[in-house]
């Protein structure tokens, strides 16, 4: 056999074979061909830290780069435990048993001697000094992505500016006696910035636009740019909900002067519930500034929710004031439930309080049954089926913090979401499992729903980020998707259960590799591939957000459509 046909056989982009005589179990392990003792320095190899294979090696390619990217918080990370893989540290691994190392390049090389014995270590360095490392290199990092690297001109970011640019024209007008309608309704203007905000957030509202866009876009003869157009746009709706969220700041800051400017026609009552209604609007947009938000969520999300009822209070207090005040009386009228009901002020807060209440009136508390296949993950089984590509939130206590995972489910009677043990709560999960979790009755559809409106698919998925494709495979699906997951011990990882998911497929559907076995792969060029062999009209992936960023930026440098999640998705 040529020794470029024993390189493809090994490599993950041609399917699951992991050894050179085929078997239909994508998991087995590859037999390693011999080390030869007086292969040169310069030898393609690479040493695998696998237990009983510490003495074997596989051919290396080039997609068994060492990765750049470094583990991260995110769920979806190569590495389910970062303290598990010498490989990552930058210093050498030894083979001592072999009288070989590999440096941080994968150069095979043969320690050196010293009379008849190899030296008795090499330089490593610690773990500690790697962990200090990391720290100080992810607030820079993350930051760079979530601010730079998804590029400054991404959807996002022009629909950021398009509500901003717009609602600022508006106010400049409005002042300028152009646009009466808003001088006089400035904090309608307010209140609709608030309603659009709360409506691109509403998780009911977005299920049925997602449900939508897939019935009315999913036809085959839909061109694909207006495909990956609506991807877009759907993807990116919380660039409407931040453009507002300031733009109603501003509105409010424009009624607020006109109205000091005019004191005799209103009430001292009414200009502090407006600057209290301001100052916690003001306190809600900083607590979600990408600085903050990134460094404490659990901060942000609380402020977020319990500041934005407040608000919502507050402001029902201020439009009945304002139209139950008499100008002229200086006083109160009671009787203004007919009066208030005309307002459009009140149809608008009407519209929020809906929109707000809705997902809290379907959140209860549910038996679960929580199992660990590995001290890295756990399966969460709920009852009911659930459609593929919809995701859901579960927490511990709904008033404090809420957590999004996508859902594995065959459609019939349960379904179940993987949680890699990554924060708190996942290696709570692990360490002491619960009994009942609390969740929400309404699922949420989010970017892996859209590969219902294509064609043909790849999706990518690194760790327990798969969990929200399987689903793909265990129902009937409109698109034709194949799958590239990279993970590391798939069955010591994630259990026998989501091992059996992924068997009986073909290597072309279903294409897996285990780093644990196959090394680091480049994530990025696997992709490239993949994508061209499936014919895919589209690259959906979902991983950390380096990872993420790497596949999207390569699929597209090919001319391959590509999406993956993005900081505010």
């Amino acid at each position: 056999m040529k020794t470029k046909d024993k390189f493809e056989r090994f490599s993950s982009c041609r399917g699951v074979a992991f050894e050179i005589k085929p078997r239909d179990d994508p998991f087995s392990v590859p037999k390693p061909p011999t080390i030869d003792a007086n292969d040169s320095h310069g030898s393609n190899r690479f040493w695998l830290p696998w237990e009983n294979f510490s003495k074997k090696i596989v051919p290396s390619s080039s997609f068994m780069q060492r990765s750049m990217s470094r583990t991260s918080s995110h769920f979806c990370d190569l590495d389910m435990n970062e303290n598990e893989d010498e490989d990552e540290d930058d210093g050498v691994l030894v083979d001592i048993e072999k009288d070989y190392y590999h440096d941080k390049e994968g150069s095979f090389l043969q320690i050196p001697q010293v009379g008849s014995s190899p030296l008795p270590f090499l330089p490593l360095k610690t773990q500690s000094k790697r962990e200090k490392r990391e720290k100080q290199n992810a607030f820079s990092s993350r930051l760079s992505i979530i601010l730079l690297d998804q590029g400054l001109f991404t959807v996002y970011k022009r629909l950021f500016a398009l509500s901003l640019v717009l609602n600022i024209i508006s106010i400049i007008l409005a002042n300028t006696g152009n646009f009466p309608y808003a001088r006089k309704k400035a904090v309608l203007f307010s209140i609709g910035n608030i309603f659009a905000l709360t409506l691109c957030r509403s998780e009911a509202f977005l299920r049925a636009v997602f449900w939508l866009a897939v019935n009315c876009f999913g036809w085959p003869w839909i061109p694909i740019r207006i495909k990956t157009f609506i991807t877009s746009l759907l993807q990116s709706l919380g660039g409407i909900h931040s453009g507002c969220a300031i733009s109603s700041i501003s509105w409010l800051v424009y009624a607020l002067i006109l109205t000091l400017k005019d004191t005799k026609n209103t009430s001292p009552e009414i200009v502090v519930v407006a600057f209290a209604i301001l100052s916690l609007l003001s306190i809600s947009s900083l607590a979600a500034f990408p600085l903050v938000r990134h460094l404490h969520h659990n901060f942000f999300e609380r402020i977020h929710r319990f500041v934005g009822w407040i608000a919502l209070s507050l402001l029902w207090i201020f439009i009945t004031l304002t139209v139950s005040y008499d100008p002229e009386t200086k006083s109160y009228n009671a009787k203004t439930g007919a009066k208030l009901i005309k307002q459009q002020e009140f149809w608008f807060t009407l519209g929020i309080t809906v929109l707000i209440v809705i997902p809290w009136m379907t959140v209860r508390r549910v038996p679960v049954k929580v199992t660990s296949p590995s001290g890295h993950a756990s399966i969460i089984k709920f009852e009911g089926g659930v459609k593929p590509g919809i995701l859901g939130r579960i927490s511990p206590s709904p008033f404090s913090e809420w957590h999004a995972f996508g859902i594995i489910s065959d459609g019939k009677t349960e379904h179940m979401m993987l949680a890699g043990a990554v924060g708190d709560f996942t290696k709570s999960l692990v360490s002491n499992p619960p009994s009942h979790l609390w969740v929400r009755g309404v699922h949420f559809a989010g970017l892996p729903y859209l590969v219902n409106m294509y064609n043909r698919v790849l999706v990518v998925a690194t760790g327990s980020g798969i969990c929200v494709f399987l689903s793909f495979l265990l129902q009937p699906c409109a698109a034709n998707v194949c799958f590239l997951w990279v993970t590391k011990g798939v069955e010591q990882n994630f259990g026998k259960e989501i091992k059996e998911m992924l068997t009986g497929h073909s290597k072309e559907k279903v294409i897996i590799h285990d780093t644990t076995l196959l090394g680091r792969p480049n994530v990025s060029e696997m992709s490239v591939e993949a994508a061209r062999k499936w014919r895919a009209e589209v690259v959906i992936v979902t991983s950390n957000p380096e990872g993420s960023r790497d596949v999207v930026n390569a699929c597209n440098k090919s001319g391959i459509p590509a999406f993956g999640p993005i900081w505010d998705s």
